[in-house]
């Protein structure tokens, strides 16, 4: 199975708008959210076409192939909008045999580990930077921000692969980096 996996879209129809047109041309089958839908949160800037009820509405149409966790500035009254589950603090997938722990990231990241194995992959977003940290227990991954990149890095995605490849990709779909497990 494709999944495509992002993060941060902290309330931009403009950019949601462009994952949702690279999500269809990818052909995954999943998209997972790792938090951040709907609010750009007190610390960052607005983001570019700011319009946290578009967004709603476009990911309401698609509610049935999205998987997602809760960020630190998603709350209850999101759920209330939003027609698939927002609110999970984590989830767990299997492949290859490797666990891999979705998460935001603001509780559990590189520093705060949650219970993972050797082998494993802790999936992040929070921080709008993309990484692929290989430590010598697991594997660090972060998409980066739909909305607002950090650290000079692009407004970006990653695709699962069926093969196990994790691709980074800009919104134009353009891979500019590539992780293997």
């Amino acid at each position: 199975m494709k999944y495509m996996i992002a993060s941060d879209i902290h309330g931009s129809a403009f950019f949601a708008r462009k994952l949702l047109e690279a999500f269809e041309r990818e052909g995954a089958e999943k998209l997972i959210l790792l938090g951040d839908i709907l609010y750009h949160g007190p610390r960052n800037d607005l983001p570019k076409g700011y319009a946290p009820k578009e967004v709603i509405d476009m990911l309401n149409h698609i509610a049935d192939r999205i998987l997602c966790v809760r960020g630190n500035c998603d709350t209850e009254v999101d759920q209330m909008v939003l027609s698939f589950p927002v609110l999970a603090d984590y989830a767990l997938f299997v492949l290859n045999g490797h666990s891999i722990f979705a998460t935001h990231g603001h509780e559990y990241n590189e520093t705060s580990l949650p219970p993972i194995t050797r082998g494993d992959i802790l999936l992040c977003g929070h921080t709008h930077v993309p990484k692929c940290v290989k430590h010598e227990k697991y594997t660090y991954m972060n998409p980066g921000s739909v909305s607002i990149p950090k650290e000079d890095s692009p407004n970006s995605y990653m695709i699962l692969e069926e093969d196990g490849a994790f691709l980074w990709k800009d919104l134009d779909s353009s891979v500019y980096m590539e992780c293997r497990d």
